[in-house]
């Protein structure tokens, strides 16, 4: 079965502010909006907005076993595992593993995700 499909609609509108969710142990600074999802893999594509002033230092910075892509659509984002500001358009691939995070931000930011949880 493929991934979820929609047909276009502005995911940052004010309209449509109570499709996003809170992180949890981050609510008030992270919220998320899962866009599409592929029931059998696991595949997902997800907008994660950090709210002005969020910091996610009381979490570690994570890992994963699966590989993921992730686009800075809008803000900008410090990673303390690469030790550099992340601005929009930005984009990296990461590899199964590799350590990011915690994070931090002055303005906000706005971070696209497509993860491959099933791709070991």
């Amino acid at each position: 079965m493929p991934k979820d499909t929609a047909s276009y609609w502005n995911t940052l509108s004010s309209e449509n502010r109570d499709r996003w969710t809170w992180v949890m142990g981050l609510e008030g600074m992270v919220e998320e909006l899962t866009l599409s999802v592929d029931p059998l893999t696991k595949e997902y594509t997800r907008l994660t907005r950090f709210l002005p002033g969020a910091d996610t230092a009381s979490f570690p910075g994570k890992s994963h076993p699966y590989p993921e892509e992730v686009f800075i659509v809008s803000g900008r984002l410090y990673d303390h595992a690469f030790d550099m500001w992340l601005e929009a358009g930005h984009y990296a691939s990461r590899p199964p593993g590799e350590h990011h995070g915690p994070f931090h931000t002055d303005v906000g930011c706005v971070v696209l995700e497509v993860s491959f949880p099933n791709r070991l």
